[in-house]
């Protein structure tokens, strides 16, 4: 699996025979992780300086603990994240940033909407990258007994990039769950993903925008994005449309939805390609919105594994094109 984003972790669900705590105290557990870390060639300076008066946060284990209420459909989804204010500062920081997007997306062979789109459904374009130091937070799930052999993994890599240097212990702000900065990289993403594109000897997804825009563009290179296909668009199915053919297990050439009587939202056939295979996607089942799904959709899940989150960001970077 690769590694996560915060938004992948707010979807994971509690597994069965799993201990809900950890019986052994915070501090001598502490003690027993340096020693690993030590093992792991994590400095004594770094580990002194990390873990100075960390101590487990209550709240990180409430956020952990916290189940949704009911189901959101697609519909609320999208109301939700795709507002008219998030598609005006896209369009507005994609032209302010115009030449530096293109030239990222000139070399990661992916187009610089989806760059931007990806940058403002996880933190609203930086503005809201989280406020929980990610030291004391992963410390607090490694400690607790739920996903703690995940979460440790996660703080020793967290611990190697204060140890490159790569951020100040004061900036390494994130997510409760311990994602991290403009793009949200867990610290193990970062370590196969992030990028020191500006060449300060730094992979700075806090504060660096070019960094931040290289990382999320290797991100999607590195998981097969195919730079000459869109990410999907809507579509009218038409009337007894078999659910049974909805679902990304399946895949058909435009051609052949085409003959089945799938239309664009304007009534127009599909575009003829033979080679082009897709599959039809509808969150809200066949009374709600379609979409059919190319291959960059399927990378885009890489990123996080919702169909929601996968249509959303591919409509939010249409919207930013415009």
């Amino acid at each position: 699996m690769r590694p996560i984003v915060f938004t992948v972790l707010m979807m994971l669900v509690l597994i069965p025979g799993l201990s809900m705590a950890n019986k052994e105290s915070f501090d001598v557990w502490l003690t027993g992780f340096k020693k690993e870390a030590v093992k792991k060639g994590i400095s004594q300076k770094t580990l002194e300086s990390a873990f100075k008066g960390v101590k487990p946060l209550p709240r990180v284990i409430e956020l952990d603990r916290k189940q949704p209420e009911g189901k959101m459909t697609f519909a609320q989804y999208k109301a939700k994240v795709i507002t008219k204010e998030r598609i005006s500062q896209g369009r507005k920081l994609y032209r302010q940033y115009h030449e530096t997007l293109d030239e990222i997306g000139a070399k990661y062979g992916v187009p610089a909407q989806y760059i931007v789109a990806l940058w403002g459904m996880e933190t609203s374009y930086g503005n809201n990258t989280g406020g929980f130091g990610v030291i004391p937070a992963l410390a607090t799930l490694a400690h607790d007994g739920r996903r703690s052999s995940f979460f440790r993994g996660e703080l020793l890599a967290a611990l190697k990039i204060l140890d490159e240097g790569h951020v100040p212990l004061k900036d390494m702000k994130g997510s409760w769950a311990g994602a991290m900065g403009q793009n949200q990289f867990m610290p193990s993403s970062f370590h196969a993903y992030a990028v020191d594109e500006d060449g300060d000897g730094r992979r700075d997804i806090w504060t660096t925008r070019q960094d931040v825009f290289a990382s999320t563009a290797n991100y999607l290179s590195k998981s097969g994005w195919l730079g000459d296909e869109r990410w999907g668009r809507p579509v009218n199915l038409p009337k007894k449309f078999s659910e049974k053919l909805v679902g990304t297990d399946v895949r058909k050439s435009l051609k052949e939805w085409d003959k089945i009587g799938v239309r664009l939202p304007n009534g127009e056939r599909l575009p003829d390609v033979e080679k082009m295979n897709a599959s039809i996607v509808a969150p809200d089942g066949l009374s709600g919105p379609a979409f059919l799904a190319y291959h960059n959709f399927g990378v885009i899940m890489k990123w996080n594994r919702s169909q929601y989150f996968a249509i959303s960001v591919g409509t939010l970077a249409d919207a930013i094109a415009e």
